[in-house]
C-alpha cells in the first residue's frame, strides 16, 4: 500500500482525487485534508495568505496518521505566487512540518514536464491575467518556454469547480497553440480526471492538468511507480522515470 497524503484547500475538486484512486486500479490511497482557505479569491494577496506556512502545517497531523508517506500541498496558485525561490521555501517548511517528503502542485507541473521531454508549453488557466503571468513566469524560471498563456478571468475556486466537461474542453482548445508540446490546466479546483483521455484526443498532444499531477508529484516522491491509461501520457509505462 502506499499513501499520498493531499493538503487541499476548501472545497471545489477535491472528489477527483477519489476518482484517481479508482482510475489506478491499485493498493494507493490518496487522503485529503482540506486547508482553511482564507478567502476565496484568484488575486495575489488571498493566494499568499491561502499558502502560508501556519494553515499548511495544521493539516500535516492528521495526514501523518492517516500513514502519508509523501505530503502535496494541492494548490497551483497558492504556491507559485510566491515565486521559484518563495514556493522551494514554502515546501521545505512543510516537509519539515511532515517530518515527510513534500511538494506542490506548482513544482508537481515542473517535473511532469520534464519527465515528458517537453520544452514548449502553453498554458490554459481558469486565472485571470496577474495570476497566470505569476505560473507563467514560474514556468520559465523551471526552464519551460511558454508559447502562449491564456487566462480566464474567474476570480473564485468555487466558480471554476462548478465546470464540468464542455467548459474543460473549451478552456483546453481555448488554451492550446500549434508550437506547444504540451498544454497545462493548472486550477486544482477545476475537475479534469474524468476528462483526460478525452482531452489529449482532442488536442492531439498530451495535456497536463493540476490534480492529475499532484497525484503524479505525490507518488514520484513515495518513490512507486504506477500505470494508468486513463489517467494520460503521464502516467503511461514509458514515462514513469525519476527526476
Amino acid at each position: 500500500m502506499t499513501t499520498v497524503g493531499l493538503l487541499y484547500p476548501g472545497h471545489s475538486a477535491e472528489d477527483d482525487y477519489p476518482r484517481f484512486e479508482v482510475l489506478l486500479d491499485s493498493d494507493i490511497r490518496l487522503p485529503v485534508v482540506h486547508t482553511d482557505i482564507g478567502e476565496d479569491a484568484h488575486r495575489v494577496d488571498a493566494l499568499l495568505n491561502m499558502g502560508s506556512p501556519e494553515r499548511l502545517a495544521a493539516g500535516v497531523e492528521e495526514l501523518r496518521l492517516a500513514g502519508a508517506e509523501s505530503v502535496v500541498w494541492a494548490c497551483t496558485s497558492g504556491s507559485f505566487v510566491y515565486g521559484w525561490d518563495g514556493a522551494h521555501e514554502q515546501t521545505r517548511a512543510l516537509a519539515l512540518a511532515a517530518g515527510l517528503p513534500a511538494s506542490s502542485t506548482s513544482f508537481a507541473f515542473a517535473h511532469a514536464v520534464r519527465a515528458l521531454g517537453a520544452e514548449r508549453v502553453a498554458v490554459a488557466a481558469t486565472y485571470p491575467e496577474d495570476v497566470t503571468a505569476h505560473f507563467t513566469a514560474f514556468l520559465k524560471a523551471a526552464g519551460a518556454e511558454v508559447v502562449a498563456d491564456r487566462a480566464s478571468g474567474i476570480i473564485t475556486a468555487a466558480e471554476v469547480g462548478t465546470w464540468g466537461r464542455d467548459e474543460v474542453l473549451e478552456l483546453a482548445r481555448a488554451g492550446d497553440h500549434p508550437d506547444a508540446e504540451i498544454v497545462l490546466l493548472p486550477d486544482t479546483a477545476l475537475h479534469t480526471a474524468a476528462y483526460l483521455p478525452e482531452l489529449e484526443e482532442t488536442l492531439g498532444k498530451p495535456v497536463l492538468t493540476a490534480n492529475q499531477v499532484t497525484v503524479w508529484e505525490g507518488l514520484r516522491l513515495a518513490e512507486r511507480r504506477a500505470w494508468a491509461p486513463k489517467l494520460g501520457t503521464l502516467f503511461a509505462k514509458r514515462n514513469q522515470i525519476r527526476i
